[in-house]
């Protein structure tokens, strides 16, 4: 199920939302040219992050990880991740924004669990 192509494009919308989000919480934070280099920056970060770390032969992913690490670790680099984007969400004083994305990632992770018990035994 975790690598069902609607689970995979519910997952994409969901990492999309956490790098606009960042990347809006970064705008926000300052008044001077540096909010440019934050909004950009920042979900760049993350975004090379999620595609460096990975679990190789990942059958959500393309099976290549450009840094091979085990299961666990890429579960909380992901879930660091997602945590980050409704953090910021919530920052930038959208609670109820927050929340519906902390709810999504949730029910995406509640129906990976097949994923989930792969990343545990990888």
């Amino acid at each position: 199920m975790g690598s069902h192509p609607i689970n995979l494009a519910a997952r994409f919308l969901l990492e999309l939302m956490v790098l606009i989000s960042t990347g809006m919480w970064g705008l926000r934070q300052t008044d001077s040219w540096l909010k440019f280099a934050m909004a950009i920056g920042i979900p760049l970060v993350l975004a090379m992050t999620w595609g460096i770390f990975a679990v190789p032969d990942d059958p959500s992913r393309s099976g290549t990880a450009p840094i091979a690490v085990p299961g666990i670790l890429r579960l909380i680099i992901e879930l660091g991740i997602f945590s980050i984007g409704v953090w910021a969400i919530s920052d930038l004083d959208y609670p109820i924004v927050s929340l519906v994305l902390g709810i999504a990632v949730l029910i995406h992770y509640a129906v990976s669990y097949d994923r989930i018990a792969w990343l545990f035994e990888h």
